[in-house]
Parts: C-alpha cells; structure tokens; sequence
C-alpha cells in the first residue's frame, strides 16, 4: 500500500468515514499485532493490545499530523499502548490497585482478588449517570468503537468520548474511595 493511499485514508477517517477508518485498520493490524506481540510474549494479550490500538485510532487519527509516515506514527501508538499494559500488568504482580481503564479492557488477572474487583467496578459503573453508564458498557464491556456506541446512544463521538472521561473520573474517585 502506498504512502498517498494511506494518507487519503487517514483524512477520510479523521472527518469521521468510518469505512476509511476500518480500511486503515485492516490494512496495519498485522504490524500493530507482531509490535504486540514481540513486546509482550503472549498472544492474547498481543491480541488485546492491537485491539486497543484500533480502537485508540478512532480518536488518534485526528492528531496524526503527516510528519512521519504512517505506519511510523501506528507504531509509536502500539508500542506505547503495549508499554502501558505492560505497567499495568507489572503493577497487578505487585499487588497494587489497577487503573480503572485497565479492568474495563479485562487486563485484570483472574484471581479471587481480582474478580471482586472486577465486580466492584461494575456495580459502581452500574451507579453512574445513565449515559456514561451505557458508554461504558457500549465501549469496554461489548468493545464498541466510539462512533458505533455513539450512533447507539444517539450522540456524536466526542459526547461519548467525554462521557467516558467523565466516567472514570467518577469511579477513581469513587474506587479510590472504597480502597
């Protein structure tokens, strides 16, 4: 695939195509996968790491600016996603409380500790207002893109990106509080 190709592609998804964007994925989850994989060592968790990518592309796609090629600025993006599961994981060894975002993408070990944990969370998340309540559950728990969650919800991406924000806001606090 060519650089134009790519680059056409990329500002076609940043205008919200959501063809584009699904292009773009297809055509560079391999790379983001073996980057993945390489780093981490295991498959499934490889796997968890592209999917993140992908869905971070939804948003990310915006900000790509053209100074470097495209697959260079997708690798920066799965490398620092892979280095951030990474931490995370380390931190669950250590036994210290995981990132909210970390148990929404079901990194959490599966340890007695963590699947109270894990209920914690979701009967906090069950507490939430409404939209960020079904935000939540649209994009981390039945792993939607924030475009597919926000035409669910009626909405445009960035209301669902900003009630996610809002969202583990409130359960930090709340967890942090609990904890």
């Amino acid at each position: 695939m060519t650089e134009a190709v790519d680059r056409e592609r990329v500002e076609r998804a940043a205008a919200g195509c959501p063809e584009a964007l699904a292009a773009l994925v297809e055509a560079h989850y391999e790379q983001i996968y073996r980057l993945a994989w390489r780093l981490i060592g295991t498959r499934e968790e490889a796997q968890d790491v592209a999917q993140d990518v992908c869905v971070k592309l939804a948003s990310a796609v915006r900000s790509f600016r053209g100074d470097a090629e495209l697959s260079t600025w997708l690798y920066r993006v799965a490398y620092n996603t892979a280095v951030d599961h990474m931490r995370a994981r380390e931190r669950l060894r250590r036994g210290e409380k995981p990132d909210v975002v970390v148990l929404f993408q079901g990194r959490v070990a599966q340890s007695a500790e963590a699947t109270v944990a894990d209920s914690e969370l979701w009967n906090e998340v069950r507490r939430l207002p409404p939209q960020q309540r079904d935000a939540v559950i649209l994009v981390y728990a039945e792993d939607l893109t924030h475009a597919e969650a926000a035409a669910i919800m009626g909405c445009t991406e960035k209301t669902v990106s900003w009630h996610l924000h809002e969202a583990r806001k409130r359960l930090r606090a709340r967890l942090d509080a609990v904890g």
